[in-house]
């Protein structure tokens, strides 16, 4: 429901984005690669130009800081499991609520 609600927009149902402003979770190493900054995206949003399988992106993802720790952990738990083959166990609301207090931190 939550990536229904937040996600499927942009990055569509099966994850494969639209292929021209909105990249791919499907094999992404967004997805796959660090935890953290994935959390951190999905958190505080993203703006400029970045790349996604050898392909350039430059849209905005807005920020989703409203969703509560295990919302967002949730999410990306289910991202990462669906989109990026990764099993094992799921992302914790105390993992977010970490990179969320260093992102305020920086503020």
């Amino acid at each position: 429901i939550l990536y229904t609600t937040y996600c499927a927009t942009c990055h569509q149902g099966d994850g494969m984005g639209d292929l021209n402003r909105y990249p791919p979770l499907v094999d992404s190493e967004w997805v796959t690669g660090d935890q953290d900054r994935l959390l951190d995206v999905v958190l505080n949003g993203l703006q400029g130009e970045i790349e996604v399988n050898g392909k350039l992106y430059d849209d905005v993802m807005p920020a989703n800081r409203h969703l509560d720790d295990n919302a967002i952990a949730s999410v990306v738990t289910y991202i990462r499991k669906r989109f990026g083959g990764i099993e094992g166990k799921p992302i914790k609301a105390e993992n977010v609520k970490n990179v969320r207090d260093l992102s305020l931190d920086k503020e």
